[in-house]
């Protein structure tokens, strides 16, 4: 188990780079992502190939991004020498998909650590291109992935219709092919009962919300992802555009409902930070999602100056290295779930020893 841990070690230093980033500082927005799904011309799509197809498209593309120079560096990993414990790791640090999880063979990885790129290939696409950064990076994001985008597709010959855009394996990818999305922390309007409420008012608006870990999945930790659904008919920085608005429109409705829990129910929200510290200081068995509501509580408190900004990010590694796949990395053994929470329980019991009382506030929310 140790030694084939050890081959994706160097790529998990991506989730480092996503907690530093050069974005301007937004506590609601813990990351955006920007991804683009291509298809080379004359290749059927990867559910349909055959394994000698899949094979001659990943060997194509694996040759091809050896002579990018924006990936000068980057490590590569075939998904057939991964075991599952080692994909799962790599989905909880959303540097591939659970599709790709799942991919038949000759699915593969190529991952920049330094910038936060994760390339996925054989995936529902042939190609992922994927860009992260911390913070609200839109705009930077797309420059860069835009530049990757036009470095490959110098190399390859892309499925391009004048009259469709992009050619995906699911229509709904068609046109330009790009998904963009934020990861929001959203405690206040959780608690506020008003999350349902701004869910269906961006729902109308054309974007999705999905959970933690993208479509399917519950958001843990009062953490949701929010991105653009439709891909045909507008250009990049439209799309980027209109989702930019949406989110400045949610990060505006979290900061006023923060703002009614500390004017309206300061000690009900005191009581759950100070529970959310207690929990993770004293707990000998702590699941996955009672870590991820504790933390949550820390991350809120952290962005109400209850607690010192060094905290935010031991917090947001902490959501990573809770996840069920990094306390067997860890363990660097497989265990039961009732072994991973005990050993959750120690690892955040250490990681909070020395976290300090409250601060109490006046009346600003951040």
């Amino acid at each position: 188990m140790s030694r084939k841990t050890s081959r994706i070690d160097s790529i998990l230093d991506c989730g480092e780079a996503l907690l530093r980033g050069d974005a301007e500082p937004c506590p609601i927005v813990i990351t955006t992502r920007i991804r683009l799904a291509r298809n080379l011309a004359g290749q059927p799509f990867p559910g349909w190939a055959k394994e000698g197809q899949r094979r001659d498209i990943l060997d194509r593309f694996m040759a091809a991004m050896g002579l990018v120079d924006e990936l000068h560096g980057a490590v590569s990993l075939p998904m057939d020498g991964l075991s599952a414990l080692e994909k799962q790791i790599l989905a909880e640090s959303h540097l591939i998909s659970r599709e790709l999880m799942g991919a038949k063979s000759f699915a593969g990885l190529v991952a920049q650590p330094s910038d936060g790129c994760s390339i996925m290939i054989n995936e529902e696409d042939h190609l992922r291109i994927q860009m992260m950064q911390a913070g609200m990076a839109l705009e930077p994001l797309w420059e860069r992935v835009n530049a990757l985008d036009d470095a490959i597709e110098g190399r390859l010959d892309y499925a391009f219709s004048p009259r469709l855009g992009y050619l995906t394996s699911c229509p709904t990818n068609l046109g330009t092919a790009i998904r963009a999305s934020a990861m929001m922390h959203l405690p206040g309007l959780v608690l506020k009962g008003h999350i349902e409420q701004v869910i269906r008012m961006v729902n109308q608006l054309g974007i999705a919300v999905r959970g933690h870990f993208g479509e399917g999945s519950e958001a843990s930790g009062s953490i949701f992802q929010i991105s653009n659904q439709q891909t045909l008919g507008e250009d990049e920085m439209s799309i980027i555009r209109r989702l930019h608005n949406v989110l400045d429109a949610v990060i505006e409705q979290e900061r006023n409902a923060r703002l009614w829990l500390v004017e309206e129910k300061g000690e009900t929200l005191y009581d759950k930070i100070g529970r959310a510290r207690g929990m993770l200081q004293n707990a000998y068995v702590l699941s996955s999602g009672e870590a991820m509501e504790h933390l949550s509580m820390i991350r809120l408190g952290v962005d109400l100056g209850m607690f010192a900004e060094q905290w935010r990010v031991a917090t947001d590694r902490l959501m990573i290295e809770c996840q069920p796949g990094h306390m067997q990395r860890r363990a660097e053994a497989e265990l039961e779930p009732a072994r991973r929470d005990v050993l959750r329980a120690a690892l955040l019991r250490e990681s909070f020893s020395e976290l300090p009382a409250l601060t109490r506030i006046e009346t600003s929310a951040q």
